[in-house]
């Protein structure tokens, strides 16, 4: 099975596929050659699983998220002083082409312009040209997690139309920026950008960023840990060029775009993203790779300067049918198989807005469980919203739990649209849609009637007498002098057999066949079900202990049969068999001892 990470790449990469705005780079002439519908998007968890969708493997040169790294090495090599003096951190909002220079000192505005960066690269440590090289291909291939290679005619194609970028390097040597020969730096520039990557190299490269400098797959440290934060910072107020700031209040993570088509965005703690897509807007930034991490951002939870949750706060409370059951009571084989089987039933009170990354976790949990479970319940009742691409990710976990016999229904959603339609728009047309509960004992009782399927009618069968829990220990003379004095009602379905309010009429009622519901009233008219009883059960007991005036209603679902005892006709019962009485008395006061650590039990597991 997917995981929900894949579906909603799947479903990213698909939303993303029809979107064809945006030009191939040309100021470069090898860069053409890209195929305009190349879409691959990355992944990296901080244990360095890999999530990829579409042509994620698909070689491209690195280009300007290069910049970063290098960036990284150079503050590892000259350190944070040495640094500032030569190339500066403010954001430029100008083009990354741009000839940003402070007008007092000569130096770069940032190290992610094409000034900053090739002044960068010169100070990377090496007493040569060549051995500055080195460290940064082998510094680079830490990042990535294996050797790099360069694209030799991307290199030589830079090299060849770089007359910007040597006018550039000429001004920085002019201002004492640059160290030794300006032209066997940019040389270095040029080949850096050319360095052959995929979007999951990309991602595992974010991800090390995201790690503290640390790769999660390799584990090789391939930056200091002192200097993460600050080639962060620098890639979140310059890493987008001139749309940094839009960049920053839309999406919020640092971030890096190259002219190759790839963008990197980095969550540190949490994930290293990576999408490729050789369209670009005006600005040169991917057009498609904006868009992904707008979606991204938003379904996820990951702008930087909201609120962030750990996913894990998405699920609360986890327990099962034994702990909760429904409040129907049925008799016999019944009661038995729900309390052999009541665990399989498993509840996962959700909280909060429910996210992908968040769903993500629930969803793990689920599948965790789905070999000891026969039904899930999510209760929704702590839920403040749903994205829709989270909503997705539940209705493709809900249909594959379905087809292995393992139902998913919603309780508790009170009708709230926040939740209700993106769950709705998530169903197919073809999908046999979702179940949604008031409440949780509607649903459990849902999830007890699948348990007893295997059952056949057993349930619904006339139950006699001698099963009714207030009758335990009757003698077969007793129950038949006890029948004697009990007469037979009918109710069809929806019939008030008994309201709330009115006054006791002295009737006990034992139920033969059918099913009824015990309400009681809420202060806004309406009416909560507290009980569901079947054949074998009674109600109306209450009146053994005094009680003048009914404190429920009660409804038929179906239709019932009952037998029925007046306490008059017991009086008198009473008087010919003493024992039937005192029987009578003691069951009714184990029953309510069941039933107060039932609903203690309840309490309990809500709590």
């Amino acid at each position: 099975m997917l995981s929900p990470i894949d579906h909603y790449l799947q479903a990213l990469h698909a939303r993303l596929s029809d979107v064809t705005s945006g030009e191939l780079a040309s100021y470069i002439p090898e860069l053409t050659k890209a195929d305009p519908a190349w879409l691959g998007i990355s992944i990296v968890t901080m244990d360095g699983v890999a999530y990829t969708v579409g042509d994620a493997d698909q070689l491209f040169t690195i280009q300007s998220i290069s910049k970063p790294f290098v960036y990284g090495m150079a503050l590892a090599d000259r350190g944070q002083e040495n640094m500032a003096e030569k190339v500066g951190v403010e954001p430029s909002g100008d083009a990354f082409n741009s000839i940003s220079l402070h007008p007092r000192t000569g130096a770069p505005l940032n190290p992610m312009i094409n000034a900053g960066a090739i002044a960068t690269t010169s100070l990377v440590a090496g007493r040569t040209t060549e051995a500055q090289w080195e460290r940064i291909e082998s510094s680079i291939a830490t990042f990535v997690g294996h050797p790099v290679t360069v694209d030799e005619s991307v290199y030589r194609s830079e090299s060849a139309t770089g007359h910007r970028n040597r006018a550039i390097a000429w001004m920085l040597k002019n201002f004492g920026i640059v160290e030794g020969e300006p032209m066997d730096s940019l040389e270095n520039y040029f080949r850096q950008c050319a360095i052959q990557v995929s979007c999951r190299d990309l991602a595992y490269m974010a991800a090390t960023l995201a790690n503290g400098g640390v790769h999660p797959l390799t584990g090789r440290r391939a930056l200091p840990t002192e200097h993460v934060g600050q080639v962060l910072s620098v890639m979140a107020t310059c890493g987008m060029y001139d749309f940094a700031g839009s960049w920053l209040y839309e999406v919020g993570m640092p971030a890096k775009s190259g002219v190759g088509g790839g963008v990197i965005a980095v969550v540190p703690g949490r994930f290293g993203i990576a999408i490729f897509s050789p369209r670009l807007d005006a600005k040169g930034n991917s057009v498609r790779g904006i868009e992904a991490c707008r979606h991204l951002s938003r379904d996820f939870g990951l702008h930087m300067f909201q609120q962030a949750r750990d996913p894990r706060q998405a699920l609360g409370r986890v327990y099962t049918g034994a702990d909760a059951s429904s409040r129907r009571k049925p008799a016999g084989p019944a009661r038995q198989h729900l309390i052999d089987h009541a665990h399989r039933i498993k509840y996962l009170s959700l909280h909060g807005m429910l996210g992908v990354d968040g769903v993500e976790y629930v969803i793990r949990c689920m599948l965790g469980m789905a070999g000891d479970t026969d039904c899930f319940i999510l209760d929704m009742n702590q839920v403040s919203g749903l994205a829709e691409s989270a909503a997705q990710m539940l209705h493709e976990v809900r249909r594959a739990l379905a087809a292995d016999g393992k139902p998913v229904v919603c309780s508790r959603v009170h009708r709230r649209a926040a939740i209700l339609q993106p769950l709705a728009k998530a169903a197919r047309n073809l999908d046999r849609g979702f179940l949604v509960f008031e409440d949780n004992d509607l649903a459990v009782e849902w999830c007890e009637n699948r348990l007893l399927q295997g059952l056949g009618a057993t349930e619904e069968l006339a139950v006699p007498l001698a099963e009714s829990p207030l009758l335990r220990g009757f003698s077969d003379d007793l129950l038949r002098l006890m029948d004697t004095h009990m007469s037979t009602e009918s109710y069809t379905a929806g019939d008030s057999i008994l309201k709330a309010g009115e006054a006791g009429d002295g009737r006990i009622f034992f139920i033969e066949t059918g099913r009824v519901s015990i309400l009681v009233p809420l202060d806004d008219g309406g009416h909560q079900r507290i009980s569901s009883l079947g054949p074998g059960m009674e109600f109306g007991e209450m009146t053994l202990l005094g009680q003048t005036q009914r404190t429920a209603s009660v409804v038929a679902d179906n239709d019932v049969r009952c037998r029925v005892l007046r306490v008059n006709d017991l009086e008198r019962l009473a008087q010919q068999a003493p024992q039937a009485k005192i029987l009578l008395l003691e069951n009714l006061a184990k029953d309510l001892a069941v039933k107060l650590r039932g609903a203690t039990q309840w309490i309990a597991a809500l709590a």
